[in-house]
């Protein structure tokens, strides 16, 4: 029984969509107005297809109930993981304006760095350069927009780190599956409204989890995906002897992500100074690799080290690696 029959009993009006092996991912809109799903990276509506608002709100209640979490008007957002690293998630009116919102990304192959080369994504050459970047103990930044593919190639360059390492992985939804011996697994929580007489529950954020894991003697950290103030802690850890880490970021290009690093740094409001947070990056990340869609394929674009930032020219100096050399 895959981790998805848990939820298709309310779903079977889409069924067919959710088992279908060709799509990645199946989107509901408006209220179930709207039905689209995404294959090969396309995504393309699907015609003729449309559930209930009804029935789609009580579905997204049950998918919810199963997966141990709950959504209704007071807590209108729900992002929950199945056991295989499926994602659901829904959003209820006020905030989804035009009703009931369910998308669903289904458990996607964990591919190896040589099955990335197969498909085309990166090329052999490159892909034994990045092991060398591990074993060399380099710190890492992926970097891309959504849907590009950052955590797949995350999941694959964790793959080539020593099973000897001690690594801890910090998520804000645990979706990424490695296989290591000495590894542990940290999951943000967000705040939890009071249910009867039971007191409310406060949010655990990626910045108490970085916090913590330096408490846990950890060889490698990896985070999921950087968004905000977090960053601070990360480059605290990275800069306090915390070598080989992989995290990833949304950003259009290396520079860009860069840049985004020390917005996020920056939302932390600890007073530290443009320029300082700026040097603290080029002290942190050894190398960004940039992963895009290019023609319906996920495709490494970019791969640029980072020598240092030029404080008179108020910028990093990158030298680019050929992708592809």
């Amino acid at each position: 029984m895959s981790s998805l029959d848990r939820i298709l009993p309310f779903l079977r009006s889409i069924e067919d969509l959710l088992m279908d092996p060709t799509v990645t991912e199946v989107m509901v809109n408006a209220g179930g107005r709207y039905v689209f799903v995404e294959r090969d990276g396309t995504v393309e509506a699907v015609p003729d297809r449309a559930l209930e608002v009804r029935n789609l709100t009580v579905a997204i209640k049950n998918i919810a109930r199963a997966c141990g979490d709950e959504i209704s008007e007071h807590q209108p957002l729900l992002d929950a993981r199945l056991e295989d690293g499926s994602r659901v998630a829904a959003m209820f009116p006020p905030c989804s304006v035009d009703g009931p919102t369910l998308t669903v990304r289904k458990f996607a192959h964990r591919y190896s760095l040589d099955e990335l080369v197969s498909v085309g994504t990166l090329t052999s050459p490159l892909a034994d350069a990045l092991r060398s970047a591990i074993a060399d103990r380099l710190n890492i930044l992926i970097s891309g927009g959504t849907g590009t593919g950052k955590t797949t190639l995350l999941n694959a360059l964790a793959t080539t780190i020593p099973a000897s390492d001690r690594i801890v992985l910090i998520e804000e939804t645990s979706e990424i599956l490695i296989d290591k011996p000495n590894l542990v697994r940290f999951e943000a929580r967000r705040a939890q409204a009071p249910l009867g007489q039971e007191a409310p529950l406060p949010a655990v954020t990626i910045s108490d989890l970085l916090r913590a894991t330096l408490r846990h003697r950890p060889d490698r950290i990896l985070v999921g995906e950087v968004r905000g103030a977090e960053a601070f802690d990360l480059l605290q850890g990275l800069n306090t002897g915390h070598l080989g880490s992989l995290s990833t970021i949304h950003a259009n290009s290396a520079q860009q992500a860069l840049t985004r690093l020390a917005h996020c740094v920056l939302t932390a409001n600890v007073g530290l100074p443009h320029r300082s947070t700026r040097e603290a990056i080029a002290l942190a990340i050894h190398l960004v690799v940039h992963i895009a869609r290019e023609h319906g394929r996920r495709v490494v674009t970019e791969v640029a080290r980072l020598r240092r930032y030029d404080v008179q020219l108020e910028q990093y100096e990158l030298e680019a690696w050929t992708v592809g050399a």
